[in-house]
């Protein structure tokens, strides 16, 4: 993928660090309307600048970010196990992050987009992208399924005071 690619009017780049402030707006919005992300949006510039991430992207459309995702290392003994337990290739795991899309915005394949950003982003590092998708989130799942994420496994999401909910693990196409 290019540094900056445009399609119908959305510009998907390189997320720079003047985007902090605007990408964390939308994150609250996208918050208050489908409840993800279940933490982080008390502080949402420290959430998207999550430990270990290694690359980011954003969506502008009219010159306004739109649409977040994030590429941040995978080193976790959880994600080792779940790629051992399937019998999966475990070379340089990294997981897929951080997306969303604000809902003013949608219906325009921003999310699709950005995922094909940092899935591209991954294929020239050599890395197996996966990810973890709260069983709640169904758009967010039809969409990794749509673009041909496998699920290779359940878990729970951990968050706040001792709460999980169900999630799943899925790999991206092509590993």
């Amino acid at each position: 993928m290019l540094d900056t690619e445009s399609h119908n009017g959305v510009t998907v780049r390189p997320r720079r660090e003047e985007d902090l402030n605007e990408a964390a707006r939308i994150l609250v919005t996208v918050h208050e309307a489908d409840g993800y992300p279940v933490e982080g949006v008390d502080r949402p510039e420290q959430w998207l600048n999550a430990p270990g991430m290694i690359s980011a992207w954003v969506a502008e459309l009219d010159g306004h970010i739109v649409g977040h995702v994030a590429v941040g290392s995978a080193t976790t003994e959880e994600v080792q196990g779940i790629l051992h337990e399937r019998r999966m290739p475990a070379d340089n795991p990294a997981f897929l992050m951080r997306l969303f899309v604000s809902p003013d915005a949608r219906r325009r394949s921003i999310g699709e987009r950005l995922v094909a950003a940092a899935v591209d982003f991954a294929k020239e590092q050599g890395l197996s992208l996966l990810l973890d998708v709260m069983a709640k989130d169904e758009a967010a799942i039809r969409l990794y399924e749509r673009l041909g994420w496998q699920q290779i496994g359940e878990s729970s999401h951990s968050f706040g005071d001792d709460e999980a909910v169900p999630a799943f693990w899925y790999l991206a196409p092509g590993r």
